[in-house]
């Protein structure tokens, strides 16, 4: 009988995945915040990152060894994530890749993995684009308007549009989540849905439109219409009406990793403010002799630290086959607020120099606080933690 829960077995020792760090922190020496910086000031994506990180293989981490991917678990894509923060680079710009091939690894045909995944992994074609979230319901996936209605021709007709799609112009293949059964026909509402696989490089201008939204991070993130677009019935990706499961085995997955980037982004911080701690000196001795410095930095230290320890175990029960639900959730909740309370104090420690770009602290302020609020906010994860697992009724 496969487990289902933490307390049915014992979760093997957490592996630190020391030689990934290594070489990943090895690989971002030579993209230092002078890169990023001018990314961001030409609103550029970093081509150049993303194409090394492709190049190394870590990007086809999760993919397995007969898709020409590595075959590692989930921990140590998180130590690839983790390290690249810690480091002061962001994997925002590619970590879609990581998690949204897990649909197609566990849900799509021999046909399409065998099709897709090996490019993927070589990175001969980006998966990089999730098309989920809409303008009118944002988190709440299961109220999604956008349609794909099946044709007598062995086609679907995707109408409709979706928002906050990060990476979409410079993704080939999209992910996209779209009803096939009228809500008001289905008895559940997280029935009748259903995911393909889109070429959005056929797509442009064939009944696919993208504009980018400009946004306080660059992320290439776009507002995405259909209109009438035909994509051929074999794009679909397991069983019709079943998407949405398929989805939040991604979601769970994505939380994860993005958990562990928000503990590398701390752990960035605390290095740092430590650092200028001790190097400023002001009215003869360092800030960080200052209980009002230090004990903030040392209150950051702690947090972070406990936080790290509830993503391994979600990471751990993740590997192992377990339900990872709500441990994915607290992982997300704790590493969030975890990274941007050590912002926080390094914001602080620095004091205006913090302002200044070439420390590199405004910029990873900045991304430290997208994940308050994405991919999942935080009140949705408490809303989760209440109903499902504390046992209280539905909130509103």
């Amino acid at each position: 009988m496969t487990p289902t829960s933490a307390d049915t077995i014992t979760l093997p020792a957490a592996e630190d995945w020391n030689d990934i760090r290594d070489a990943v922190a090895k690989l971002c020496e030579d993209f230092p915040n002078a890169y990023w910086n001018a990314c961001d000031k030409a609103d550029e994506y970093p081509t150049e990152f993303v194409r090394t990180l492709t190049a190394s293989g870590f990007l086809a981490a999760l993919i397995p060894e007969e898709f020409g991917g590595s075959g590692l678990p989930l921990s140590a894509a998180c130590a690839v994530l983790e390290t690249i923060h810690e480091r002061g680079c962001n994997a925002a710009a590619c970590h879609a890749q990581m998690y949204t091939m897990g649909t197609v690894l566990k849900h799509g045909s021999d046909a399409q993995k065998q099709a897709y995944l090996p490019k993927i992994a070589s990175g001969d074609l980006r998966l990089q684009a999730f098309g989920v979230t809409e303008p009118t319901t944002g988190s709440d996936t299961t109220q999604l308007k956008t349609r794909a209605e099946k044709q007598s021709n062995d086609t679907y007709v995707i109408n409709g549009q979706k928002v906050w799609t990060s990476r979409a112009f410079e993704s080939d293949l999209m992910l996209l989540l779209a009803r096939t059964t009228p809500a008001a026909e289905v008895s559940k509402r997280s029935d009748g849905m259903s995911v393909f696989l889109v070429d959005m490089r056929d797509a442009l201008g064939k009944g696919l439109e993208l504009r980018k939204i400009d946004a306080m991070i660059n992320h290439n993130t776009c507002e995405v219409f259909f209109d009438n677009l035909e994509i051929p019935a074999d794009t679909l990706v397991g069983e019709e009406g079943k998407g949405f499961r398929y989805i939040v085995d991604s979601m769970n997955a994505e939380r994860i990793l993005i958990a562990a980037e928000c503990i590398g982004d701390a752990k960035f911080f605390i290095r740092k403010a430590s650092e200028y701690a001790n190097e400023r000196k002001v009215f003869g001795g360092p800030i960080g002799a200052n209980q009002g410095i230090q004990f903030p930095i040392a209150q950051a230290y702690a947090q972070a630290q406990a936080a790290e320890l509830m993503v391994r175990k979600a990471a751990a029960m993740f590997d192992a086959g377990l339900k990872a639900a709500a441990e994915a959730n607290m992982a997300k909740l704790l590493a969030a607020d975890a990274s941007w309370n050590a912002a926080e104090v390094c914001m602080q420690v620095y004091g205006g120099f913090a302002f200044a770009r070439e420390y590199g602290i405004e910029r990873k302020w900045r991304e430290a606080r997208l994940y308050q609020t994405a991919p999942i906010s935080k009140n949705m994860i408490l809303g989760y933690l209440g109903q499902h697992v504390l046992g209280l009724p539905r909130s509103y």
